[in-house]
């Protein structure tokens, strides 16, 4: 009987006797292609391609392994998992393995940008990520993969998972060459003390040499394999025609072998194998510790996503993978559980513990008809949810999506050490150079040793570390507090704000929108038949005002065509009639001019209702200032910032609230489009802050210098805004300049240290006043100092 290839669903030659265990069985393949093809799926972890795939695979052609394992990333099924569509491209988060400088980073991103089809690249030399968009019609993603792997570079689709086991990979080989650079420094250095100091009298020049010979053997393997990812990083770069941070470290340990295995074969000249091995260990030792703390500064938002469990059971009881759901599945969740998805209770009550979110401790009832996200855990109470994201558009994926791309948009002040970094190298070679031709000249004996210590001791590693570690330090800990960044430009952005610009309902105030009094103008409709026509009208809204009509809703909707007019209010037909609910000169603009309210009723009520040229009702609404909304007005004068409450609101309720908070300006009765308006009358030199949440607050919260939407505002709003403040406590905006201010102090203690340090060493490396050993332990010590200032950002009181 002729089996079918589990790969391709083609029929299997009877000769043909080959199988691979997939999903726990012996599966039958028909071709070494299909062979490849699955076993390079299987290796890479993606079995489940052939768990939920729709159709067979295409026929494999026999192409080298690598690509093989390239081209599965084009299967849509297999990119549904790490790949966002986003209009008309693709974007896809992507980990990075062999990123060891700014340079390495400005190569992959100068090398894909040329390739067609690619709309963007950016790379964080902190996280070892990359955010990749591009346009499906023009590339395909194994393509650029394929450029990435060309630079000598190894890229996938980022998984916490993957990624914490690559990393483990490379701290255990940089262990293991770091041993060997360890107990070679050790022998060789005890060799060297006998042969510089004649410690056991005068030495026979036959046992000098034998000395020589032993240390060439234990330096030998420092230079080939310890010192290994020094010279890869630096072929890359020449490669591209670019100046990484290993040439010259590179070019000193090379140039030190060669003179060294010249002076031990001819007898004659110094050797510096003590030097070589030195140097290499502590090389290796700075990158170790620097590589650890740089993990510590990218593992905030990475660990998220561990916080989703990998199993989510059915309605029915089942278990299926959690990454697996999509929209409209029903799952049920145990006390003590974490949420498998995003989704809407459906049935049961419980308390949400929402920390991973907001920062905030204590867990926050949930019931039927209450979002509930991905991670969060779930209280004392079993529930039932219906799935409303999948895997790749969930808050968790949006939260670390939006952190990598403002970790990876770089502010200006790293932009340029970037580049000071790239030339600085350049002048080093040519310093190094001029610095061997005057020692060669003068004393040739010292020219080698102190050209090796110019070359090491001003390797401008600390430069190119002292922005992004401390921009993605800060940015973790924004995501720790509670803020979620959306925009690079925000920590540069908010230490200048010098105006405060904020909406009032829902924002200074809770939105919590209570209805108090309801006053009727018309004798043809009793007051229950007036909620329920408002309520229904404002079923088609998403503002705070609505939900204080919620529970006049009908089960079934009055009104089928109903017209929102943003900052204005709402307009639908029932019957041929046009009902108006919304703002007083919206509602009764068609209202006759004897038929019009007395104008103290028109301050004392917010919202007012019409039926075509009828005056019907008007509603009276409470909204409580937030706790902490005093604290954020005087905190923000008490530093010299200008406060303005800017509001669609023009009743009476305006001017309390702003007095009661004592705002220095108040613009009230603004519509979305005044509301910008305001914002561009502003003073060229005032930079302002706007913080909203109504789809009335979306064009200015774009348009402002910097932007906050609060957590639990709209859509709009949260997309149009520069940073999203997850649990609406208003007090995090304070934190968040407070760490933006000390962020920049640190950026600049950073760069004052690195370059300080460079225009100190260099003079005296030059004069040979500085030993390469010494070169090396400063240079590294440089970068661990530029590094650990940045940690100080993860502490809360650091």
């Amino acid at each position: 009987m002729t089996s079918n290839c589990y790969h391709c669903g083609d029929p299997v030659p009877q000769d043909y006797h080959h199988q691979i265990e997939i999903l726990g069985e012996l599966r039958d393949m028909c071709c070494p292609g299909c062979e490849a093809v699955a076993q390079t799926i299987v290796d890479s972890g993606l079995t489940s391609y052939y768990e939920y795939r729709t159709t067979p695979a295409e026929k494999a052609d026999l192409v080298p392994q690598q690509l093989q394992s390239l081209l599965l990333y084009d299967h849509d099924e297999i990119q549904q998992e790490f790949v966002r569509e986003n209009e008309n491209f693709k974007e896809a988060a992507l980990s990075l393995d062999g990123v060891s400088c700014a340079a390495c980073a400005w190569l992959i991103e100068k090398q894909l940008t040329r390739e067609d089809g690619v709309q963007n690249i950016r790379v964080n030399t902190t996280t070892h990520r990359a955010l990749l968009t591009w346009d499906p019609e023009k590339t395909k993603l194994s393509h650029l993969l394929g450029v990435i792997h060309k630079l000598g570079y190894k890229a996938a689709p980022f998984e916490a998972d993957a990624q914490e086991q690559q990393y483990h990979r490379t701290m255990k080989g940089y262990l293991y060459r770091l041993g060997i650079a360890g107990i070679a420094t050790m022998q060789v250095m005890m060799l060297a003390v006998a042969l510089y100091f004649e410690i056991f009298g005068d030495l026979d020049a036959e046992f000098k040499n034998y000395l020589r010979w032993v240390s060439l053997i234990f330096a030998t393997p420092v230079l080939l394999y310890s010192a290994l990812p020094f010279y890869l990083n630096a072929w890359r770069n020449l490669r591209a025609r670019t100046l990484g941070m290993d040439v010259p470290v590179s070019i000193a340990l090379l140039f030190a072998y060669v003179a060294s295995l010249y002076a031990t074969v001819a007898q004659k000249g110094e050797v510096f194998f003590e030097s070589i091995s030195m140097f290499t260990f502590f090389l290796l030792l700075g990158r170790f510790l620097e590589m650890r703390a740089r993990r510590q500064a990218a593992a905030a938002s990475a660990n998220l996503l561990k916080l989703v469990p990998t199993m989510a059971t059915l309605e029915d009881g089942s278990q299926v993978a959690a990454k697996t759901l999509k929209v409209g599945d029903v799952v049920t969740v145990l006390p003590g559980e974490s949420l498998p998805a995003d989704g809407e209770i459906i049935r049961g009550s419980t308390a949400i513990d929402e920390s991973m979110l907001t920062g905030e401790p204590m867990p926050v009832p949930r019931s039927a008809g209450d979002l509930v996200y991905a991670g969060t855990i779930n209280g004392d109470g079993n529930v039932t949810l219906r799935v409303t994201q999948d895997r790749q558009n969930s808050l968790i994926s949006n939260i670390i999506r939006l952190q990598d791309e403002a970790q990876s948009t770089k502010p200006k002040v790293a932009e340029i050490a970037d580049i000071v970094a790239r030339y600085f190298v350049g002048i080093i070679l040519i310093i190094a150079a001029g610095t061997w031709l005057f020692w060669h000249q003068h004393k040739p004996e010292d020219a080698l040793w102190i050209t090796l210590a110019v070359l090491v001791a001003t390797c401008p590693c600390a430069l190119s570390l002292a922005t992004p570690t401390a921009l993605t330090c800060a940015t973790s800990r924004l995501g720790r507090m509670g803020m979620l960044l959306r925009r690079g430009h925000v920590l540069e952005t908010l230490c200048n704000v010098n105006q405060l610009v904020i909406d009032k309902t829902g924002t200074l105030t809770e939105g919590n929108v209570r209805l108090v009094e309801t006053r009727l103008f018309s004798s043809n409709l009793t007051e229950q038949e007036v909620l329920t026509t408002a309520a229904e009208l404002e079923r088609f809204a998403n503002h705070p005002i609505a939900r204080a009509f919620v529970g006049h809703r009908l089960e079934v909707p009055q009104f089928s065509d109903v017209e929102n007019i943003i900052g204005s209010g709402l307009k639908g037909s029932d019957q041929g009639r046009e009902w108006r609910i919304g703002k007083a000169e919206f509602v009764l603009e068609r209202v006759a001019a004897e038929h019009q309210p007395a104008a103290e009723q028109l301050e004392q009520y917010q919202v007012w209702l019409s039926r075509d040229d009828i005056c019907i009702a008007a509603f009276k609404l409470d909204d409580p200032i937030r706790e902490d909304s005093p604290e954020l007005i005087q905190q923000f004068q008490a530093a010299g910032i200008n406060v303005t409450m800017l509001t669609g609101d023009n009743s009476a309720n305006a001017a309390k609230v702003a007095k009661a908070l004592g705002v220095d300006h108040l613009v009230a009765g603004a519509s979305p489009e005044g509301k910008l308006d305001y914002l561009h009358s502003l003073d060229r030199h005032q930079v302002a802050l706007m913080v909203g949440d109504g789809v009335n607050d979306a064009p200015v919260l774009a348009g402002a210098h910097l932007s906050v939407a609060m957590g639990g505002g709209t859509d709009v709003a949260k997309s149009s805004a520069d940073m999203v403040l997850l649990g609406d406590q208003l007090s995090r905006i304070l934190r968040a300049r407070a760490l933006a201010l000390k962020t920049r102090k640190i950026i600049r203690e950073n760069l004052a240290w690195a370059l300080g340090y460079n225009v100190v060493i260099l003079p005296l490396a030059v004069a040979g006043l500085v030993a390469p050993y010494i070169a090396v332990a400063g240079m590294s010590a440089s970068s661990i100092i530029v590094v650990s200032n940045s940690l100080r950002l993860l502490k809360e009181n650091g």
